[in-house]
């Protein structure tokens, strides 16, 4: 392991692939949101909104995360929360990410698709050019919301077909399992889009979420996932299948009494295409960096197994075979400079 193990993960080029925007609003940005577009807001201070972080599970989490979003209200706030986050990115070393966003918490309270993701989207190309940072959208539903919305928002959708990679499902879980949306990502299939969906961990039939998004479903990830320990035939069916899980750290410990080390490990050990992300990085106080470094810290991961974690993020990124190689050769040539 290198002296300074912080130092050497934050130059490890890497990909984040479970990131959400609306979960990168700091509470500066959320302040200065707030006054541009005249919203009250209960909190006075920073420390006073990070106060509100008391979370011990996943609902108790989106109570307070869904509520802060209405300070988001011009393209120009879409904007600056996605380039705020893509600056931190670059400097902790990621290279390419694809972010998910929720046009539904926006749309729902009167704020236009296109103003969404094309705030979204002027960020991207703006960092592109200035820092020199990949990044895509992912688009997700909202589970505790109708399959006939999340259609009708896949609709939405498809005129800005080449602004949006994939598409997810996130939000509370609670008797939402994947197959409620199992037309819905058969639609987003034909017409071109990866899948992906969120199977958060210790979630109420936990494995059963599992076993539909890689059966019924058929995503090509699994984000968080890592109950999948627990099944033998499925771990086995998710390496046939190749598929790759997003698992976050850091956010696992906040909703739960441990940040899932040793299921993560056992999936690395395993030879699965398992990743390390920051999930809503403002709301944990985690970036992308700061995982890999709470995970190495508290499993003891050798800098091979951190190598190899960033080449899993490249791995299982949606991007062509050409830049996988490339992005895999700046890993190793990394590592044999700083080995």
């Amino acid at each position: 392991m290198p002296t300074d193990l912080a130092e050497f993960v934050r130059g490890l080029p890497k990909a984040e692939l479970h990131l959400h925007l609306e979960g990168t609003l700091e509470p500066e940005l959320k302040f200065r949101l707030a006054r541009r577009n005249g919203v009250d807001l209960p909190e006075r201070t920073v420390d006073e909104v990070k106060q509100t972080y008391d979370f011990h599970d996943l609902t108790s989490f989106l109570q307070v995360y869904y509520p802060a979003m209405r300070v988001l209200q011009q393209a120009r706030d879409f904007h600056d929360l996605a380039y705020e986050y893509l600056l931190r990115a670059h400097a902790q070393g990621v290279r390419h990410v694809e972010m998910f966003f929720d046009p539904q918490a926006h749309t729902g309270r009167g704020v236009p698709f296109d103003t969404v993701i094309g705030g979204y989207r002027s960020a991207i190309v703006r960092a592109r050019r200035e820092v020199g940072i990949s990044a895509e959208l992912i688009l997700c539903f909202l589970r505790d919301f109708s399959a006939e919305y999340a259609m009708a928002t896949l609709m939405e959708a498809l005129p800005y077909r080449d602004w949006i990679i994939g598409v997810g499902l996130d939000s509370d879980e609670r008797g939402n399992p994947p197959s409620k949306f199992a037309a819905v990502f058969e639609r987003a299939r034909s017409e071109g889009f990866q899948l992906t969906m969120h199977c958060d961990i210790d979630q109420q039939d936990s494995r059963e979420h599992i076993r539909q998004a890689l059966e019924d479903i058929a995503v090509d990830r699994i984000d968080h996932g890592t109950n999948i320990v627990e099944d033998e035939r499925l771990v086995e069916l998710a390496a046939s299948k190749g598929v790759a899980f997003t698992c976050c750290p850091v956010s696992n410990s906040f909703v739960t009494a441990e940040m899932k080390s040793a299921e993560i490990t056992t999936l690395l050990e395993r030879g699965l295409t398992v990743t390390v992300n920051s999930d809503d990085p403002a709301y944990f106080g985690a970036y992308a960096a700061d995982n890999y470094v709470a995970l190495a810290q508290r499993a003891e991961l050798t800098t091979d197994q951190l190598a190899e974690l960033a080449r899993n993020s490249f791995r299982a990124a949606w991007i062509t075979p050409a830049r996988q190689e490339a992005y895999l050769a700046e890993v190793d040539a990394y590592v044999a400079n700083h080995g």
